[in-house]
């Protein structure tokens, strides 16, 4: 399955991705904890915020691409 790192995604699917409530997702959102944004009400959040947060708190290093 291929992410686009610029898609984004909505608070139930940050959810889902970490196993987590809604509470606790708020949480990480308002602590900057995953980088995200709103506009009005609505948070927006990078699929790549979720990714480098997996990354940072697994203690693996992002993904890059390697050169060809």
């Amino acid at each position: 399955m291929y992410y686009d790192p610029n898609e984004l995604i909505t608070i139930e699917q940050l959810c889902d991705a970490l196993s987590i409530g809604r509470n606790t997702a708020y949480t990480l959102l308002n602590s900057g904890a995953v980088k995200a944004f709103k506009i009005g009400r609505i948070w927006k959040i990078p699929r790549q915020s979720l990714n480098e947060y997996i990354s940072t708190q697994s203690g693996l290093k992002p993904h890059t691409k390697r050169p060809s």
